[in-house]
């Protein structure tokens, strides 16, 4: 069978957009047999997205309930992932003869949720573990701030920053200064630029007021207690090799 060269252009096109999209999600949960550490890379073209099951026991998790972390999966992550291959489809109809703010406005909001769907995924990832800090990611944090407790401060003052409001805590590897730092993110827009996060803690509301209302300083506790260090090592020496 002839095909066309605009045929072959579009393929190598489509095939392109598909791995950025793999590659970005694939850094979530060693279990699930990604070379990231990150869930199966799987040929999801743009407006088709998979939902990546929780990689943990929800009943398991100490200080954060069952209760909670279903619903933040099944309605806030699930709901990012389905706005995605929504908005995704709709950018594919828009007419050739569209005014650029109708481009405009879908672009923005497909990053929104690209970037909710991929931290999220990331949050999970490294969460389920049992909360002892060790390996490469720890290397790293002390070669930075001097000692863990140091980070950990930092990292726990920038999550009260955000309480009551929304945003994300990161500690990201900085390609730039070859070390492992803590990034504050107020929505789902901001991020570093080429850095590869390490460390992902939902700090909007949905994350933990149905266990701890008002108490983020509660929530903070439960996190650090269930953090999955193997998991964020193995994306520091990810990061590290790159």
């Amino acid at each position: 069978m002839r095909v066309s060269r605009r045929e072959a252009l579009s393929g190598l096109m489509v095939g392109a957009v598909a791995l950025a999209e793999t590659g970005g999600r694939a850094m979530a949960n060693p279990e699930r047999g990604a070379p990231d550490g990150g869930p199966p890379a799987t040929e999801s073209a743009p407006g088709k997205h998979p939902i990546a099951p929780l990689p943990f026991d929800p009943s398991k998790l100490r200080g954060l309930s069952e209760k909670l972390l279903r619903s933040h999966h099944e309605n806030n992550y699930t709901g990012a992932v389905k706005r995605l291959n929504l908005i995704q489809q709709q950018i594919g109809q828009i007419p050739r003869d569209a005014p650029p703010y109708q481009t405009g406005s879908l672009k923005r909001e497909e990053l929104v949720a690209t970037n909710s769907m991929v931290l999220h995924e990331l949050y999970f990832g490294n969460l389920g573990g049992d909360g002892k800090p060790s390996g490469t990611a720890v290397e790293m944090v002390k070669a930075q701030y001097g000692s863990l407790e140091t980070w950990q401060q930092e990292f726990r003052q920038t999550g009260l920053s955000l309480a009551g409001g929304s945003g994300w805590v990161v500690l990201a590897f900085d390609p730039h200064q070859q070390g492992a730092h803590t990034y504050w993110l107020w929505d789902h827009t901001q991020s570093l630029a080429w850095g590869r996060p390490l460390l992902v803690m939902d700090m909007y509301e949905h994350a933990y007021a149905m266990d701890y209302g008002a108490d983020a300083r509660g929530y903070l506790d439960a996190f650090f207690q269930n953090v999955n260090w193997d998991e964020v090592s193995h994306r520091a020496e990810q990061a590290r090799a790159k």
